[in-house]
């Protein structure tokens, strides 16, 4: 009687393993996607909650950063104008005159941060929005010298650099979204969206906190889309 029944389950058994392995299962698993690999120069669109969600989540080090590692304010068309210059002259809500050197005389331009318009360039400064400090601890140590160097002059997305009040520069230094956030709340939203961004853009990491305060400020914004080509 053991046996009988120990035949009969051995036959269940072997039954469905062929029903997993018949050629109908077969090749839904040959058709299934693979999962998607990016690769530098990739242009991505997701949600800005997905792409949170796909950043990864480790600690920090500042170990070994110094500022100069990153080569800034450079003329990379060599049109007289360097870096710095370039991105006032993209953001001017009213142009100004360029002279000699690329000296800017006159223009408007307005303070995202502290919703401040300023009528010269003096009372800027133009911000990377991750800053230099937050790329070093978050990825950017292991880069190259010339990595490093075009993620300080990134023309090629508006959103990794911006010209704001030097006072609210300076205010922000090295600071990520978990310690400091714009003084004009209207633009909140836009920030962190755009830190999101541009953490994608290199696939720089997060750490625990900064996860923390991105989730919460984006939990009161709309889930909107982003754009990224990525950089690496």
């Amino acid at each position: 009687m053991h046996i009988i029944r120990a035949g009969r389950v051995a036959a269940a058994l072997l039954t469905a393993l062929a029903a997993l392995i018949s050629p109908a299962n077969a090749h839904a698993a040959s058709t299934a996607p693979a999962p998607v690999r990016w690769a530098p120069g990739d242009t991505v669109t997701l949600p800005v909650l997905e792409a949170l969600d796909a950043l990864v989540v480790q600690d920090e080090s500042r170990t070994g950063y110094s500022r100069e590692k990153f080569k800034h304010w450079t003329d990379a068309d060599r049109d007289g104008c360097n870096t710095r210059a370039e991105v006032l002259l993209a953001e001017a809500v009213t142009d100004p005159e360029v002279g000699a050197s690329c000296t800017l005389t006159g223009g408007l331009w307005y303070s995202a941060y502290d919703n401040r318009y300023f009528d010269a360039a003096r009372g800027l400064d133009v911000d990377h929005l991750v800053p230099l400090a937050e790329a070093w601890d978050s990825g950017a140590s292991a880069w190259t010298a010339k990595e490093r160097e075009y993620y300080a002059n990134d023309l090629d997305d508006a959103r990794a650099l911006i010209a704001v009040s030097a006072a609210s520069n300076r205010s922000k230094a090295d600071q990520d979204p978990s310690t400091w956030m714009p003084p004009y709340a209207g633009y909140w939203c836009q920030y962190v969206t755009d830190w999101v961004a541009d953490k994608t853009r290199y696939r720089l990491t997060i750490d625990p906190a900064e996860q923390t305060a991105l989730a919460q400020r984006l939990a009161e914004c709309p889930d909107q889309p982003i754009t990224v080509t990525l950089a690496r």
